[in-house]
């Protein structure tokens, strides 16, 4: 598996979609870095030489901010975005989401597993809560 920037890449795909697996390098960039790199787009990244790999490397850290910085920066601006108090902010911190979607359905990857509020619906659960209650009185 050949490594770039800390990442091991597969070495059984092409070239581009492997790039694909660094922070901040998506297809379409990870295109524009194998043709401006001068490398077959057929080749698989495991085949490629210590000498592309280095050409590779050095094309993206000069073209682009990826993994630590790019992820350091996106913590960055949402640490800024919740102590100037803004709206995105407050949503950050209370993990609901940021971009005006829905939340009385759907947002659940953003709101987390469903928190039941209100009626007991197990039937052995609410009479054992019953039995509690006479018990006391």
């Amino acid at each position: 598996m050949p490594r770039l920037m800390g990442v091991d890449i597969p070495d059984r795909k092409r070239v581009a979609y492997a790039l694909a697996y660094l922070f901040g390098v998506g297809i379409t960039r990870a295109h524009v870095v194998v043709a401006q790199c001068k490398i077959d787009p057929a080749k698989k990244a495991g085949d490629l030489t210590p000498d592309e790999i280095r050409h590779i490397t050095a094309f993206i850290q000069e073209h682009f901010r990826v993994e630590g910085d790019l992820r350091r920066e996106v913590s960055q601006n949402i640490r800024r975005l919740i102590s100037i108090g803004s709206y995105r902010g407050q949503r950050h911190k209370r993990g609901l989401p940021v971009r005006g979607q829905r939340t009385r359905t759907n947002a659940r990857t953003r709101k987390g597993a469903k928190k039941t509020v209100g009626a007991v619906r197990d039937k052995a659960v609410r009479q054992a809560i019953k039995g509690e209650t006479k018990k006391e009185g």
